[in-house]
This record gives C-alpha cells, sequence and structure tokens, in this order.
C-alpha cells in the first residue's frame, strides 16, 4: 500500500519535473535560436525531425554474437556518411539483431544506402545473419542517456496514420513519464511511421535485470498507451544493447 503512494507520488514528481524541464528547453532554444550562441547542434528549421533507419536481421550463428559486436564497433554505420549516431540491439539466443543509425534527414538515408551496401560485405553472411527489413521513422521521442543503456526493451504499436499526432502526444506527455520514473530506466526512444501508423518505443535500462524487474509495469503501460492510442500491440522484443555510438547530437 505504501509503495503505491509512494509510486504515483514519484511519478507525479516527476511530470512536475519533466515539465518544468521542457518549459526550459523550449526557453534556452529560443534563446539559442535568437542570440546565435549556446548551441552546439546543428540548426533545424521548425517542423524537421530527425530520422532513424532501423535494419532487422535473423538466422545468424549465434556463436559469433561476441565478433559480430566486436565488429560493428570498429566497422559499423558510425562511419557512413551523415549518420548522427548508432544503437545496436541484439539477442544472443534468437540470433537476431537491430541496427538503428541515426540522420538528420529522409534524405541523408537515401543517400548513404550505397554505403552501407558496401559495409555489409566487412561482414561474413554467417555472423550478420539475413537483412530481412529495413524501415525508416521520424524520430519522435529522445531522452536521456542512451549511451548507459545495457539492455533494451522495443515495443511496436499499430494504429490509423490520422491518429498517429494523438498517440505521439500521449506518449510524449504521460507514458514518458512514467517509463523514466521506474526503477533502473535510463532513457527512451519514440519512433513513428505516419505512413503505416505505427510507433516504436524503445525503453532503455541500466541492466538486463532492470529490465527484468520493470516487465509487470511495462506490460501494463503499454496495455494503456495502446488503449488510449486505439493501437493494438503488434510484438514486444528485448535485446542486449552492445554498441550505443555517438548518440549525444540525436534529437527528437
Amino acid at each position: 500500500m505504501h509503495h503505491d503512494v509512494r509510486d504515483r507520488t514519484d511519478v507525479r514528481e516527476y511530470r512536475i519535473l519533466f515539465d518544468e524541464m521542457r518549459v526550459l528547453a523550449k526557453g534556452r532554444a529560443g534563446f539559442a535560436a535568437a542570440s546565435g550562441v549556446g548551441s552546439s547542434l546543428p540548426d533545424r528549421k521548425e517542423g524537421e525531425h530527425m530520422y532513424a533507419r532501423i535494419a532487422s536481421f535473423e538466422g545468424r550463428d549465434a556463436s559469433l554474437t561476441d565478433q559480430l559486436i566486436e565488429r560493428v564497433r570498429e566497422q559499423g554505420p558510425s562511419a557512413v556518411p551523415d549518420a548522427k549516431g548508432f544503437l545496436g540491439l541484439f539477442d544472443r539466443e534468437k540470433g537476431t539483431a537491430l541496427g538503428i543509425t541515426f540522420f538528420d534527414s529522409k534524405e541523408a538515408i537515401r543517400n548513404s544506402e550505397q554505403a552501407f551496401e558496401e559495409m555489409a560485405k566487412n561482414f561474413p553472411t554467417e555472423m550478420r545473419g539475413r537483412r530481412s527489413s529495413v524501415d525508416t521513422y521520424e524520430v519522435t521521442l529522445f531522452d536521456g542517456d542512451a549511451e548507459r543503456a545495457k539492455a533494451a526493451r522495443v515495443s511496436s504499436l499499430e494504429g490509423s496514420p490520422e491518429s498517429i499526432d494523438d498517440s505521439v502526444g500521449k506518449v510524449q506527455s504521460d507514458t514518458l513519464p512514467r517509463v523514466r520514473a521506474m526503477q533502473g530506466n535510463v532513457g527512451a526512444i519514440g519512433l513513428a511511421d505516419r505512413n503505416s501508423g505505427q510507433i516504436r518505443i524503445i525503453t532503455l535500462w541500466e541492466s538486463p535485470d532492470a529490465l527484468r524487474r520493470s516487465e509487470s509495469q511495462a506490460d501494463q503501460l503499454r496495455e494503456e498507451t495502446a488503449k488510449s492510442g486505439g493501437q493494438t500491440i503488434a510484438k514486444v522484443q528485448r535485446y542486449e544493447v552492445a554498441v550505443a555510438q555517438e548518440l549525444s547530437g540525436v534529437t527528437a
């Protein structure tokens, strides 16, 4: 009983803090734009967003995972022209992986495809597996310190493209503060495909144990988020965060 009251208090306090930080961030951004100083991030026009290219892999030799991770760190997408950051997620047991590379624009992603094809030649098929899909998402949320993460949960929600702005708004205003109030959470990333109506929410954790301890709360929150946005839960995946490079400049 006391824990429930304290948990609700923590969430309320985090929401207040989150709202205050968001107001301060907007004020600082306005000052930087007006003065031309105070920001190390590249200028982007209002309405422009960063984008994420997600490459999904399956069917690799799981015994080669450590070698794959080491090679990705040395020769991976961080070396791709115009890439602003990279997150490598791996499931050792299933032999699957997600390679998430961040860019300033869709055009930058298109211009980098040949570089990705050339990079793939550095990875034997049995090591990297088969690339099952490549998808592009708008980055709608990027909060916390992704480079501290050791584990990630990826929730995919499907809904109507017409209601995606409402869904994104609810994730930002309600889901994010509750996720960030959970013990062991170090960040969250929100991605949206406006054409299909699909949203991916990636929650980041300081350890695999922290991810496991959050399962019950996460299940409840996911159900509430999907219901409030008129969406269905397509799938939930859990990964080791083995590579996190140059993410300090990634924003929503």
